[in-house]
């Protein structure tokens, strides 16, 4: 039976059909802009349109359909929280879009499904085939995660299982968005990193540049540095916590090379243990993983 997600992006708003989990060529794939800024209203009736472009396109009919969003349903309140797009913050999106759309939906947030895409679809599946638990990494202007045991999204009870972006790092990250201090994203975030590059050289770069004069830069070797060895001690709070079987890292910063060379090397300094044999991948599938994930959840 074929699987149906979509992806709610800030900007686009993209829907797959597969085949099934075994096969990464869309039957279909559709995208539209999100144009988010007219509302939450406007949003579902979007989503409802990706919905039906699928429909017309393939033929066919879904069951159900997963959907990937910018945040996370609070299980309690059965509302949506910590969205990006703030339109949604508040609002009752999975019931709204059960109503709309006429079909049962499964939600979870671009973390979650980054590591649940990666997992049976991706890196995991192809180089780390017998994981049993993942620590999926999102690293980018922000920074989150997700765990997946047994193939399965670990939620939590809050639902914000994997969060680690916002443990406590370091006071010199400064003031987080969510109000508490030195979290774990204003420390080894992209912008966090460009920001300490300004306050260290007084001029202003941007990240890919930063990591490409790190021979010639002492400002820019000082930066990733620190990188290394905040990414080491902020990861192996998750390892001596959760001690996953793979790690898969996404967002841009993941593609640091030296990450996995001399981030690791940090790494193994504060984990509870002789030495780190976990397997820490980059990711295989780029901007299909939200949208993959999304179709995932109803596999």
């Amino acid at each position: 039976m074929a699987i149906w997600g979509i992806d709610l992006g800030g900007t686009k708003i993209e829907g797959v059909i597969l085949s099934s989990l075994d096969d990464t060529k869309p039957i279909v794939r559709q995208r539209i802009p999100t144009e988010g800024e007219k509302g939450y209203e406007h949003i579902i009736s979007r989503i409802a349109q990706v919905l039906e472009l699928l429909k017309s396109t393939s033929g066919l009919k879904p069951e159900r359909v997963g959907i990937c969003t910018p945040g996370v349903l609070d299980p309690g309140s059965q509302t949506m929280k910590n969205c990006n797009s703030t339109a949604l913050n508040g609002r009752p999106l999975l019931a709204d879009l059960q109503t709309k759309l006429g079909i049962p939906v499964v939600m979870a947030n671009d973390a979650n499904c980054f590591a649940l895409a990666e997992t049976h679809l991706g890196a995991i599946k192809q180089q780390a085939p017998d994981a049993r638990t993942v620590f999926g990494i999102i690293m980018g202007t922000g920074v989150g995660g997700a765990i997946v045991v047994d193939g399965k999204i670990m939620e939590g009870r809050h639902g914000i299982s994997g969060e680690w972006g916002h443990n406590f790092l370091d006071a010199s990250g400064g003031t987080c968005y969510c109000g508490k201090t030195g979290c774990v994203e204003t420390v080894i975030a992209g912008p966090a990193l460009e920001r300490f590059y300004k306050e260290q050289s007084g001029s202003h770069k941007l990240l890919q540049q930063i990591v490409e004069q790190y021979e010639t830069d002492p400002y820019a070797r000082v930066t990733i540095d620190r990188l290394h060895e905040q990414f080491g001690r902020a990861l192996s709070v998750v390892i001596n916590i959760v001690d996953p079987d793979a790690i898969v890292i996404g967002g841009g910063v993941s593609n640091i090379d030296s990450l996995y060379t001399k981030g690791r090397e940090s790494l193994a300094k504060y984990v509870f243990n002789d030495k780190v044999e976990v397997p820490i991948l980059k990711p295989l599938l780029g901007d299909s993983a939200g949208v993959f994930g999304a179709a995932a959840l109803v596999s």
